[in-house]
């Protein structure tokens, strides 16, 4: 589905993404890992248009997005869920939704809502609340229901664990479990690389911008490197 060759983004003189070649195929979880600054983010940000690319090319369902905008890229269906949430917080949780839903026709947007709000209960209970008022973890249940909200081929989350209490992020693990399990593509960051590893198929270690190490998901939890840089445990 998802074809990345050789890209590089610069930040002005700063080259945050260095020759970076990565694949996700459909159907499947693809997780990236490394520490804080490396350059994760400035992928994802790459993916949906957010970071012009200094060289390099972006392929999605064969066809070549390296130039399209941010918004025609949703349009392909790529969709990004980013770190740190960003409800709009004077808006209420349905508007936010609604807002997720907005090149769906009327009729699907209700029914999306509905299924959303199946997926995660307290969004019907706090439907006419602002945004800005949930809890942390509400709010990222919100960032991902909204970020479905547009059906996507192909959906990045960037950090979905991030300040979270470790019960909600388990509830987040076993909701992104599921979307696997309907079929749902996903591309994601993470800086709880246990988590990660034992719900992808497949990672690409990222550090100063670039790949060191990529692999199945099952074989890196057990690599000796990944466990002393990653996983808290001696090899």
């Amino acid at each position: 589905m998802l074809r990345v060759s050789d890209i590089q983004v610069a930040y002005g003189p700063i080259l945050a993404v260095n020759k970076v070649s990565l694949r996700v195929g459909q159907g499947s979880i693809v997780c990236l890992i490394g520490p804080n600054g490396a350059g994760k983010s400035t992928i994802l940000n790459a993916l949906s248009g957010l970071a012009p690319l200094r060289s390099g090319s972006i392929e999605f369902n064969g066809k070549d997005i390296s130039r399209l905008s941010a918004h025609r890229r949703v349009a392909q269906g790529i969709v990004q869920v980013p770190e740190g949430r960003r409800a709009l917080a004077a808006m209420t949780v349905r508007e936010n939704l609604e807002l997720g839903g907005y090149r769906q026709p009327g009729g699907n947007v209700q029914a999306d809502i509905e299924r959303m709000e199946r997926y995660f209960p307290i969004l019907r209970q706090r439907s006419r609340s602002a945004a800005g008022s949930l809890s942390g973890g509400e709010q990222q249940m919100l960032a991902i229901a909204r970020g479905l909200m547009a059906r996507p081929k192909l959906l990045l989350l960037d950090e979905p664990s991030l300040g979270l209490a470790p019960i909600v992020a388990r509830f987040i693990f076993d909701f992104i479990r599921k979307l696997r399990d309907e079929g749902q593509t996903i591309l994601l960051v993470e800086q709880n690389a246990r988590q990660a590893l034992a719900v992808s198929s497949y990672a690409y270690v990222i550090e100063n911008g670039m790949i060191v190490l990529e692999g199945p998901s099952e074989h890196l939890h057990s690599d000796p490197a990944i466990v002393r840089a990653y996983l808290g445990q001696k090899a």
